[in-house]
């Protein structure tokens, strides 16, 4: 819990990256003394303002190094453990890296964190965890499962089911209080183009010449058909924040929203931002991809958190945010 009168003192691993940044600037907002620890793979420290900049220590290094996590650590109350490689293109092209750093990195920030004797530990996982579940919106106690080991998709899923296991089954003697997050869908401005909405816009913006023609045609993974449940970065902070402060010990919460929705009309929905009306054509759907996706959140609602960003406000942000960078959008 967060004391009374104090300033806690928090890192953030990856705290560059696409969610670690909004999570800096936020926790920053709030009076927390912050200390960021990433390696620049995926992260940008033109994400953080210059007024951000004046109230954070860096740490520069990789989570996949035992002394690093330790400099990284030490005196701080809280860490925010958020750096992992992500990205469905990663799962398929780097599993061994995805694998090697996720889990050394897990092992090392919570050992780390351990002989620090830290008042809080936070593990951000994933809604991977579940493929195809038996319950939709699902609850936190529906099984793990990894399908096929022999399947480079499931890297991912399975670094962080062992990371949650690492969380859950701490020696007693060494414990320290530990929440764990499943992130959904999470979306925003600068989120990279290896997500569904960017790879959309992408698509998007070679039918439509830069969005320069007002129609064009599009390969989409399936029939469209798809469900995701999509949660704003802004909101996905803010309950990782609450869920710090306020989660009970060895407890698991999802983060994310009940609206789901199918990839036709997300597709429709950032069509009327943009002004345009494209044909979909049908292509294939890669092994081992989700056809339904949506959390149940009424255990992150019960602790006192209701997420406030509609789909389409938050839609309206990130195509604006693509629109202003379209010189840099791979045109693959």
């Amino acid at each position: 819990m967060k004391a009374s009168g104090l300033s806690p003192k928090a890192l953030v691993t990856g705290g560059l990256g696409f969610i670690g940044s909004v999570l800096v600037r936020q926790a920053v907002a709030r009076g927390y003394q912050v200390r960021v620890l990433d390696n620049g793979f995926r992260g940008k420290r033109e994400r953080l303002p210059e007024e951000v900049w004046n109230r954070i220590e860096l740490v520069e290094g990789d989570i996949t190094d035992p002394e690093v996590a330790r400099r990284a650590v030490q005196g701080m109350d809280y860490v925010f453990h958020l750096a992992a490689i992500n990205g469905t293109r990663h799962f398929y092209e780097i599993p061994h890296e995805v694998l090697r750093v996720n889990l050394r990195g897990i092992l090392n920030m919570l050992e780390a964190a351990q002989n620090e004797r830290c008042k809080r530990f936070l593990f951000s996982s994933t809604s991977e965890l579940y493929h195809l579940p038996d319950i939709i919106p699902t609850p936190e106690n529906v099984k793990v499962v990894i399908p096929d080991v022999k399947n480079p998709r499931y890297s991912y899923a399975g670094s962080k089911a062992a990371g949650e296991l690492l969380c859950m089954h701490q020696d007693p003697a060494r414990a320290i209080p530990t929440v764990v997050i499943r992130y959904h869908n999470i979306y925003g401005p600068d989120m990279g183009y290896e997500h569904v909405i960017p790879e959309l816009l992408v698509k998007m913006h070679k039918a439509t010449n830069g969005f320069q023609q007002r129609s064009g045609v599009i390969e989409i993974q399936g029939d469209g058909e798809q469900t995701r449940a999509f949660c704003s970065v802004q909101d996905a902070v803010e309950a990782t924040i609450f869920v710090m402060e306020n989660g009970v010990d060895r407890e698991i919460y999802h983060i994310g929203t009940q609206e789901e929705i199918t990839v036709r009309t997300l597709i429709t929905e950032i069509q009327k931002i943009l002004g345009i009306e494209l044909q979909l054509k049908q292509g294939p759907l890669p092994a081992g991809g989700t056809l339904r996706r949506c959390p149940d959140v009424s255990k992150l609602k019960a602790l006192g958190y209701v997420s406030r960003i509609s789909l389409q406000d938050g839609l309206r942000e990130v195509v604006e945010s693509f629109r202003s960078k379209e010189k840099e959008m791979p045109l693959r």
